[in-house]
């Protein structure tokens, strides 16, 4: 039986780097679960939630799945928005998604991988309502650059009408979503546009930030 003892190495050797450079650092972490993000982001092991914003546990509350996705009967990811709403007090909601997304280009290209073709219809369902920008789109990874924008831009657009999100800005909250994409290539985000604060700027942001993300694509000709 394989045991895997070289993480638990690891771990040991991390803990005890981190109380060397920041003593007392566990203790003062049992009490800071207190963020104001939540990230929901991709399952890939590329794209760190922590690490590539560079915020310490307790600042940052994190879901993660294939190719970020807000599905409106994913009770898993809609306990995980609730809980941050309502209960932690989150200010923002972060949908980050990434280049090079695997999820993004099977949906796509329609490769079969077993069950999880059935998470990536969602995907598909993306492609599909925008087929006609993709189409303009000559270059292969442009388009499918393209495409992983536009699944953020309709995820983020997917956290905003969920019956969370709209009855706290019912009730006058202060929660603002955003749709953000990371590079794998140089470590850096970007901005997609999407920044939404309340229920009647939702569909405009929407709408040109999905028209900003094409034209981008556009200007590569």
């Amino acid at each position: 039986m394989k045991k895997l003892g070289h993480i638990f190495q690891n771990n040991k050797e991390w803990a005890a780097g981190v109380k060397a450079r920041t003593p007392g650092f566990f203790e003062k972490l049992i009490d800071q679960q207190k963020p104001e993000y939540l990230w929901i982001g991709c399952s890939d092991s590329r794209v760190p939630a922590n690490e590539i914003v560079n915020l310490l546990p307790g600042e940052l509350f994190v879901h993660r799945n294939i190719a970020n996705v807000v599905v409106h009967t994913d009770l898993n990811c809609l306990s995980v928005i609730q809980f941050a709403v309502e209960v932690l007090q989150v200010k923002h909601i972060i949908v980050c998604g990434h280049y090079g997304c695997g999820g993004v280009n099977a949906a796509y290209n329609k490769e079969r991988h077993g069950l999880v073709d059935n998470w990536l219809m969602h995907i598909r369902d993306v492609s599909n309502k925008h087929i006609k920008l993709l189409d303009e789109v000559k270059d292969e990874k442009e388009k499918m650059d393209f495409l992983s924008e536009l699944n953020v831009i309709e995820q983020a657009l997917n956290v905003c009408q969920t019956t969370i999100v709209q009855d706290a800005w019912t009730e006058g909250k202060n929660l603002t979503v955003h749709g953000w994409i990371y590079g794998l290539h140089d470590g850096l985000l970007d901005d997609l546009g999407i920044c939404v604060s309340g229920k009647e700027e939702l569909l405009d942001i929407y709408s040109s930030s999905i028209s900003a993300s094409f034209e981008s694509y556009l200007n590569m000709k």
